[in-house]
């Protein structure tokens, strides 16, 4: 099947990355197979082929656009927060109040972490995904430690704390309860736990710094 049109190959570009991330979320990716995904969404092989010359090109598509999804959200709700308040540690706390709320109003089958499924099966997969993969919870420090700074800045914690392990603690209570809701079946997982990493970080920097003056 050759695409017929550049709205035409979009659109079915997309439903292949729908159907094939629900499949991968469901049963893994090496259970998932070209043929079910071209039956569902009513193509040929060619049709795939012209997309997605083979599955590690798919796996790449689909972290891609798992990648741009969040941090498209992250961007809203810590962007909202520093809207909000000027105060580092308050601007965080609202971001991750808004990030719970959102994930709160999700469909009932939350999204689940393809992060956490690629790496489970990480031998399946060429160097352009392994790196990809990295490179997401490499950026997700990157962003929380950032945030994490600048409140320390202002606000001494309570007690020593390496900034990289507590922003791998936030993105590993978010990924995590990802996959936690979707066992479970139970999507309320997800923003409670986004709701207690952030009641530790505003007990953990509760108190003002006596060089970074009061919030």
């Amino acid at each position: 099947m050759e695409e017929t049109g550049t709205q035409s190959g979009v659109g079915t570009r997309e439903r292949l990355l729908e159907i094939a991330e629900g499949a991968v979320l469901a049963k893994g990716f090496g259970a998932t197979s070209i043929e079910e995904l071209i039956v569902e969404a009513g193509i040929t092989k060619n049709g795939f082929f012209y997309h997605f010359p083979d599955k590690n090109a798919l796996a790449l598509a689909l972290l891609e656009r798992y990648l741009e999804r969040e941090e498209r959200l992250l961007d809203e709700v810590f962007t909202r927060g520093r809207e909000l308040s000027e105060d580092p540690l308050h601007a965080f706390l609202i971001g991750l109040k808004l990030l719970a709320e959102t994930m709160a109003d999700l469909p009932q089958t939350l999204p689940g972490c393809l992060v956490a499924t690629f790496c489970y099966q990480e031998r399946l997969f060429d160097s352009r995904v392994h790196e990809l993969n990295r490179s997401i919870v490499l950026g997700w420090r990157a962003r929380f430690r950032r945030s994490l700074e600048a409140i320390q800045t202002r606000y001494e914690p309570r007690e020593q704390v390496d900034l990289d392990g507590l922003a791998d603690m936030v993105s590993s209570v978010i990924e995590g309860g990802m996959v936690l809701g979707r066992a479970t079946g139970n999507p309320a997982i997800l923003p409670e736990q986004i709701m207690l990493i952030r009641g530790y970080v505003k007990l953990l920097f509760s108190e003002p710094s006596s060089h970074g003056g009061s919030a």
